[in-house]
């Protein structure tokens, strides 16, 4: 009767799940205060829902920090239809549940794999999933629920997410706020329950204090002594009476039921026994309203869970958890019975705190490092040995750092650090503070902490913690010198090797880079960059450095290969932390290389994996590909994010795509501005892509300013005498025709130039050369061969989509009396970037179910996609896909 009063409510959440029934899923987050009607409304709802599969769970206080603890009660019923999932999901949901031993599942798969199970189920029925008190639920639940929820779109499943305002979460889903009820609607739910007739002075006295809550009108009775605190807290209060009034056998087993959040009759028998009660008792609290007895015991009400929980005195409760620990299966749920072993003790004891160490391991196992590091602070506080207490904490707080926590993940290190430490336990204390100081401060003096945090590790461990040291160095530091004075540090810390691995190789050649000249640097780099590129390294980490020393030597073939091997690796290890990191380099390569489509597929599917991750990253390769495409809107755009995330626009990769659009548009004189910046930014220290260098010439050259590109002339020189690979060679000769478009040997520079270029697949810096020798052949009065030059240019710029660059070379070649020859329209023009990356891989022979892994969606989400690519390609099937020139 209460709901006369969430009409709008119900006919919200009625539309949601409309929606759903036609194919339209969605989520919603309803919040309200303890008692104002969130678990009325969800069960008013689901009453109504004939011929929908129901998934229901419910977040408890006393197992939030249970390993995926929410999402057992939701999926469990149901999980026997992971069969039909594509195996690394069903092994991922088999790990997570414990049904089968397997590698850690990142959070996003698990994601992925939740979505996939609702889809299966949808086949059959619509899907209505409907949590409760989300406040409470496990961070890895959380984590699973946020992606299933921004993915329903396209599926039959209502997702309807309940909890408090302070602490429900899920902030980007749309919120469904329940108020109190007004005092009408407040005196009609009294009538409705009989309790009108109360003595006026009474029923004004509940109206008053209850300040329109439903629970609160329902159970106040006018009477309480002294000052109230709050509804929530009177209502806590109100139960707590309630449930000291029944049989003290009435009460224990309540307080049983209220440790044991999942209601499982089975389990809370058997704990029963061992208190010698009988659940027969439980119907004294289920005549009052406080329980329902049914295939599960379900509390009316958290706030009588709590208040059951807090009635019995803290020695009852620990032996009720010992019940219910001796009660559970080790073998089929092991963590829950170290839960309530801990729970369980009163003073230290190593038998327990190794079984919630064990616990931990095997939750990491399951990818879920909040609750592992859970596990593992309350093992430290039940280690009754100093040594055992601090591996414990360190353990932990390695974990809280990965997991982004930095605060905590301090405050861990500083109880470690009370305890006696070895060598090695105290140099993890150094070397974790060092990490946490890198990601908070990103200053100076927190990466030289981590370097010297570094020499008291094992050689192998050392080395990755000195190339991320100085490769976060590279960027960040903005003082003259001071990279170098790091560099000198490193080398003088790290000992040779007789037989040293990529990554070695990989530290020495960026140390070189950074403080030789380069020709001296060009050595140790070539060793890195073909140990990177012919070992058969099974581990993807790094490869981006490799990757861009490979570009930054000139060397096309070797960026391509490291590149495509990064993103395989990462892809293949469901390595998501790698993968969007790794497809944009990538994708900078193929810019690079004229290969536009591919890049922006490549940045689709990056930008695809940070969305479902819930990360913002910085638009780098995004802000190259517009500058690279001429798409002056877009880069503003994309330039104005960086800058809103950065605070500054001094960033040398921002600064290169700067000059590159500013080249292509013919505003020399600002492409010249940016990238003597970017040149400043260098000589403080920061690291410079190689290709700003013909930026800077060809700006220099064409804004009359030959001399400021001296020192780009020096390094591309000094490039091409050290690795004479053609790229290399064809940019310094380049470079020499534009600076000195006088000398007898520009000619001939221009064609040696255009020849080796054509021996590359660096297609985009092809077509510039020969528009660059066109423009020089037309103001030298050779207009004919000019005109051959700048239509070549012009055909193979626009086709690649460097539509500044083709523009330029348009304007040229009628410049000469010659139109350029306009291509048709490209009908994969009206495809969104999205839409173009699923259009290639299904014309490739993926499935949607293969799309749908690759792009954390869900299969039918992909087959919506498809219909809207046939529509606009005017096309019907897969196999006309596969047809088209993609």
């Amino acid at each position: 009767m209460q709901f006369v009063a969430r009409q709008k409510e119900l006919q919200a959440i009625e539309a949601l799940t409309q929606g759903a029934t036609d194919g339209r899923g969605g989520a919603v987050v309803v919040l309200g205060e303890a008692g104002i009607g969130k678990s009325t409304l969800l069960e008013t709802v689901t009453e109504g829902l004939d011929g929908w599969l129901i998934l229901r769970a419910d977040g408890s206080e006393f197992e939030q920090d249970l390993p995926y603890a929410a999402l057992h009660q939701l999926c469990s019923p149901v999980i026997e239809a992971r069969t039909a999932l594509p195996e690394v999901q069903r092994q991922a949901l088999e790990s997570v549940f414990g049904l089968a031993a397997g590698t850690t599942p990142s959070p996003l798969l698990v994601g992925l794999a939740v979505l996939g199970l609702f889809n299966e189920l949808t086949r059959q029925q619509p899907v209505c999933c409907v949590v409760d008190d989300i406040q409470w639920i496990d961070a890895g639940t959380r984590q699973a629920l946020a992606f299933v929820a921004r993915r329903i779109s396209s599926e039959g499943v209502a997702m309807i997410l309940s909890g408090r305002p302070d602490g429900a979460g899920f902030p980007d889903l749309p919120q469904l706020p329940l108020a109190g009820l007004d005092e009408k609607e407040a005196q009609a739910l009294l009538r409705s329950t009989g309790r009108a007739g109360l003595d006026s002075a009474v029923l004004d006295r509940i109206l008053a204090e209850a300040h329109g809550n439903p629970l609160a009108l329902l159970e106040f009775d006018g009477a309480a002594d002294g000052p109230r605190k709050s509804v929530v807290e009177e209502l806590e209060a109100e139960f707590t009476r309630r449930v000291r009034r029944l049989p003290e056998a009435t009460q224990l087993l309540l307080g049983l039921a209220a440790a044991e959040p999942v209601g499982d009759l089975g389990l809370l028998r058997r704990a029963a026994k061992r208190l010698d009660l009988n659940l027969a008792v439980a119907a004294e609290a289920e005549n009052d309203g406080l329980v329902t007895l049914g295939p599960r015991l379900r509390f009316r009400h958290p706030l009588v869970r709590s208040a059951a929980y807090q009635s019995v005195t803290p020695g009852v409760r620990r032996s009720l958890h010992a019940a219910l620990a001796d009660a559970t299966d080790g073998q089929i749920d092991p963590d829950r019975r170290a839960w309530h072993r801990a729970h369980a003790v009163i003073d230290t004891d190593e038998d327990v705190a190794a079984e919630l160490t064990d616990a931990a391991e095997r939750t990491q196992l399951r990818g879920d490092f909040a609750s592992a590091a859970s596990f593992l602070e309350r093992a430290a506080q039940l280690s009754p040995e100093p040594a055992g207490q601090a591996a414990r904490l360190l353990a932990a707080a390695s974990l809280r750092l990965k997991l982004g926590a930095f605060a905590d993940a301090r405050e861990l290190l500083t109880r470690a650090d009370r305890h006696p430490l070895d060598a090695g336990q105290r140099a993890q204390v150094r070397l974790q503070a060092a990490t946490i100081d890198v990601h908070v401060t990103r200053s100076p003096e927190a990466t030289a902490a981590l370097v010297s945090a570094a020499a008291d590790l094992g050689p192998d461990d050392a080395t990755g913690t000195y190339i991320e040291a100085f490769s976060s160095a590279m960027f960040i530091d903005r003082l003259p010198g001071r990279l170098r004075q790091l560099g000198t540090r490193i080398r003088a810390q790290v000992p040779p090797r007789e037989d040293p691995r990529p990554a070695d190789l990989l530290l020495d050649a960026l140390l070189d880079q950074a403080m030789l000249p380069v020709d001296e640097a060009v050595p140790a780099m070539r060793r890195a960059v073909d140990a990177f590129r012919t070992a058969d390294l099974a581990d993807p980490w790094w490869m981006e450095l490799a990757c861009m020393m490979a570009l930054d030597l000139a060397d096309s073939q070797a960026t391509d290969e490291i590149a495509a091997r990064q993103v395989e690796l990462a892809r293949r290890q469901s390595a998501l932390a790698i993968l969007p990191q790794a497809l944009k380099f990538q994708a900078i390569g193929k810019t690079l290389f004229g290969r536009f489509d591919e890049a922006e597929a490549g940045l689709a599917e990056a930008n695809a994996v940070d969305e479902a991750a819930g990360s913002v990253s910085l638009a780098f390769a995004d802000v190259i590909l517009a500058a690279w495409r001429g798409n002056a809107e877009q880069f503003d755009e994309l330039r104005a994010s960086i800058h809103d995330r950065v605070g500054r626009d001094e960033l040398v990769a921002a600064l290169y795509a700067t000059a590159v659009l500013r080249n292509g548009l013919g505003d020399y004189a600002a492409a010249l501005d940016a990238t003597l910046a970017a040149y400043a930014e260098k000589a403080l220290g920061s690291y410079v892509v190689w290709p700003l260098d013909s930026e800077l010439v060809e700006a220099a050259a064409r804004a009359g300013r030959p001399e400021a590109a001296v020192p780009a002339m020096e390094q591309l020189a000094g490039l091409a005498r050290a690795n004479p690979v053609p790229w290399a060679i064809a940019q310094h000769l380049l470079a020499q025709a534009l600076l000195d478009p006088a000398s007898p040997d520009t000619d001939s520079r221009y064609r040696e130039a255009i020849d080796l270029l054509a021996q590359t697949d660096v297609r985009a810096q092809h077509g510039r050369a020969r528009l660059a020798y066109g423009e020089w052949l037309r103001r030298e009065g050779r207009r004919a061969e000019a005109r051959v030059e700048l239509q070549a240019a012009h055909e193979s710029l626009a086709a690649m989509g460097a539509a500044a660059f083709a523009e330029r070379a348009a304007r040229e070649l009628s410049a000469t009396g010659q139109r350029p020859r306009r291509e048709g329209t490209n009908p994969l023009d009206s495809l969104t970037a999205q839409e173009r990356l699923i259009a290639t891989k299904v014309a490739g022979g993926e499935t949607s179910k293969e799309v749908a892994a690759t792009l954390f969606l869900s299969p039918r989400t992909i087959d919506t996609h498809l219909r809207n690519i046939f529509r606009k390609l005017d096309i019907t099937s897969r196999r006309q896909l596969r047809d088209l020139s993609l």
